[in-house]
């Protein structure tokens, strides 16, 4: 038999055992089937706090088997799991989206809804630990549900992205071109010339961003969306500029602000145009 544990910030610690599930999300009650006396003890549901308004009603459906423990995926954004204990071959890391089912590993697993949080008038990535141990024991349950006045039932509203076409549109598909592409072994991330001359490409017209200064000011803006006061690396002040170019880069691509889909309408216009790519 299998104990799972799930905790969070500000979260009640819920643990389940073999035969429950649990759903959880900014509001998934209405995801319970009417209690009955055989499910009643089988199935619950419990609010994240201080969820986004972005986030989906339900995000995961956490499903504890006798010797297994499956997440299946609701939510409308990627979401990051990671092993960091006893998963096979040592630590792991993945990308889980709407639809996936995923086996998680003995030990714990942390969960990152990234842009999860409402902090203020902005977004942190939401964390929830997911502990999953053997038991001999029958299973321990909580069961907290939120209270009918405190839960949101308004609908999902969209992730804040950036405005399409717009120069940090723009700027930000450049930077996270080595991501979208499938060479993220490139082995730097694109300098402020070579971001100048791929937005000259596909658009025939790069603003003002032939100066690195508006480059640097537009990856700024992009940095304070993807990732939030918190862990916005500009704000850190520490590391070296590359390696925060890189982080920024990637964090973009995780988080959709940009998409493959987005790239090939961007190649699409430049061949519309009949414009040859800049020299490498």
């Amino acid at each position: 038999m299998l104990r799972v544990t799930l905790r969070g910030a500000g979260l009640p610690t819920v643990t389940l055992g073999s035969g429950e599930t649990l759903f959880f999300g900014r509001s998934p009650d209405r995801a319970v089937p009417e209690e009955s006396p055989e499910n009643a003890l089988r199935i619950t549901a419990i609010a994240l706090p201080r969820c986004a308004p972005h986030v989906s009603r339900v995000l995961g459906e956490l499903i504890v088997g006798e010797e297994i423990a499956r997440l299946r995926w609701h939510g409308s954004g990627e979401t990051q799991v990671s092993s960091l204990f006893d998963a096979p071959g040592g630590a792991r890391r993945v990308t889980v989206t709407e639809g996936m089912s995923l086996l998680l590993d003995e030990g714990e697993n942390q969960l990152v809804v990234m842009r999860g949080r409402l902090a203020g008038d902005t977004y942190d990535d939401l964390s929830v630990s997911i502990e999953v141990t053997p038991s001999g024991s029958g299973p321990v349950v909580a069961r907290p549900r939120p209270d009918a006045d405190d839960a949101d039932d308004g609908a999902t509203a969209p992730a804040p992205m950036l405005p399409r076409h717009s120069r940090e549109w723009y700027v930000a598909l450049a930077l996270a071109e080595p991501w979208l592409s499938g060479t993220d072994d490139y082995p730097r991330p694109p300098s402020n010339r070579e971001i100048y001359e791929r937005i000259l490409h596909w658009h025939g017209y790069a603003w003002n961003l032939e100066r690195a200064q508006r480059v640097d000011d537009a990856i700024r803006s992009i940095s304070a969306l993807a990732f939030g006061p918190k862990d916005d690396p500009f704000r850190a002040g520490s590391g070296r500029a590359q390696n925060v170019r890189f982080a920024i880069g990637r964090r973009t691509a995780e988080i959709r602000l940009v998409t493959t889909d987005d790239l090939d309408e961007a190649e699409r216009a430049a061949a519309r145009r009949n414009v040859p790519p800049p020299r490498a």
